[in-house]
């Protein structure tokens, strides 16, 4: 799953540089990150051969439809099931071809085998590197976004256009922090789960709920609230973002596994 990985690399920077959706201004420079990203990474592994040079050059569309939809969605709160099609059909239709893909090689693979990197890279193959490299950087702000995403759509969260007309405060304002330790905890339990620690990577799970609870509780009092954000709609907003982050994470195990 060589040309996954290169895409993911793309993707993950473009969403970087334009802040995980939340800077459309951005989005420009977003777009040129992940060509930049999807070209650096080919010929960092030595993907140079016609049909790498094909598949990869059609990949570009998928990954700019996602910035374009996925940003109208967080701004407008329409077009999130384009957006997350988008991202997932790209990644569907590179793991479909990847058996056509050629070896890993190139730059990447002569200094994997120069510099003698311990621990979990020794004796690992180059493209495994580049497609566990690229997961991780998706994991990241394009991560966060699909997590918005979702909490868009069902109404748990509200699109950024909408923000300053709506009434009330947004979930979001009342558990902060979420956009740092999401790709944080996802991370950590990626970096478990490649380590063979799949129960530790499961108390991060638990240890997240204990931290929030205290949080979640302090709601409840407004509850009868008109204008505030009473504990059920953060108590839905926390679980179904959780519950995505920790997908996500699971998902990206079962690839780079």
């Amino acid at each position: 799953m060589t040309w996954l990985g290169v895409w993911f690399v793309g993707v993950g920077l473009a969403d970087l540089v334009r802040g995980g959706g939340a800077h459309p201004s951005a989005e420009g420079r977003a777009r040129l990150a992940g060509v930049l990203g999807v070209v650096g990474a080919a010929l960092l592994g030595g993907l140079w051969s016609p049909l790498d040079v094909v598949v990869l050059a059609a990949s570009l569309v998928a990954l700019l439809l996602w910035l374009r939809w996925s940003q109208q969605s967080l701004t407008t709160g329409s077009g999130h099931a384009a957006a997350l099609a988008s991202l997932a059909g790209g990644a569907v239709w590179l793991v479909g071809l990847s058996g056509w893909a050629g070896d890993v090689g190139g730059p990447l693979a002569a200094w994997l085998g120069w510099a003698h990197v311990p621990g979990v890279l020794v004796g690992v193959e180059p493209g495994h590197v580049l497609l566990v490299a690229g997961l991780l950087l998706a994991n990241l702000a394009t991560g966060n976004v699909v997590v918005r995403l979702v909490l868009v759509a069902i109404g748990a969260a509200r699109p950024s256009g909408h923000v300053a007309s709506a009434s009330g405060p947004d979930a979001s304002e009342q558990l902060r922090g979420g956009r740092l330790l999401g790709p944080m905890e996802r991370v950590l339990i990626i970096g478990l789960g490649l380590a063979g620690q799949l129960g530790a990577a499961g108390l991060v799970i638990a240890a997240k709920g204990l931290i929030r609870f205290p949080e979640l509780q302090s709601k409840r009092s407004e509850r009868e609230s008109v204008d505030g954000v009473g504990i059920d709609e953060v108590t839905e907003y926390f679980l179904v973002g959780s519950f995505v982050s920790w997908l996500l994470a699971l998902g990206t195990l079962v690839l780079a596994r």
